[in-house]
């Protein structure tokens, strides 16, 4: 496979944002709060800041090192999103005859599902990061947040919280499923 000898990837940074780079740890500072995120782990990967951008950049580099360029373009691109717009994922809880409770413990950063198919024990889900919020609405649970992983990680943590392993998935539906994500915090 022939190897090119530069690559680069450049990620604009919007007027209300503020980016520090040090080697290679990145800091996005905006109107929403602040992440940062250490890309120590990319050997042979340079990132650095010009005047209104970042540039991922790297030299002699095959298929391997330009896909990591550009997953690290992407990671920077959803910091800046996460501190200007925030991100959301909108989850529904289906149940056909035990109706489920569900408690947000945010002391603890756990998220507690009780009575799921009559279960005397709770199920527990945990809450990843310090700025991701959950909360309750009707059947609705809604997971705020500004970094995606964290708010990813803990709907998932949710909806994996009320898999079913012996029972016909296509019977018994009863669980908490995700049914949107999107940019944008909901209030």
């Amino acid at each position: 496979m022939p190897k090119h000898v530069y690559y680069n990837v450049e990620v604009p940074i919007p007027e209300n944002v503020s980016v520090e780079v040090d080697g290679l740890k990145v800091r996005v500072k905006g109107p929403l709060g602040e992440i940062e995120r250490d890309f120590s782990h990319a050997i042979g990967v340079i990132i650095r800041q010009e005047s209104g951008r970042v540039v991922v950049e790297g030299y002699r580099v095959d298929r391997k090192k330009k896909a990591l360029i550009g997953t690290i373009a992407a990671h920077i691109e959803n910091m800046i999103t996460g501190v200007t717009k925030g991100f959301t994922y909108k989850l529904k809880i289906i149940y056909s005859h035990f109706p489920i409770t569900v408690q947000v413990d945010e002391k603890n950063g756990i998220v507690r599902i009780k009575n799921f198919l009559g279960e005397k024990a709770d199920r527990i889900a945990r809450i990843h990061g310090k700025n991701v919020k959950v909360k309750v609405v009707g059947e609705d649970i809604i997971v705020t947040g500004i970094d995606i992983e964290a708010v990813g990680q803990t709907a998932a943590n949710i909806e994996r919280a009320t898999k079913i392993r012996e029972l016909d998935r296509r019977i018994f539906v009863d669980g908490i499923y995700i049914y949107e994500r999107g940019v944008g915090i909901e209030r």
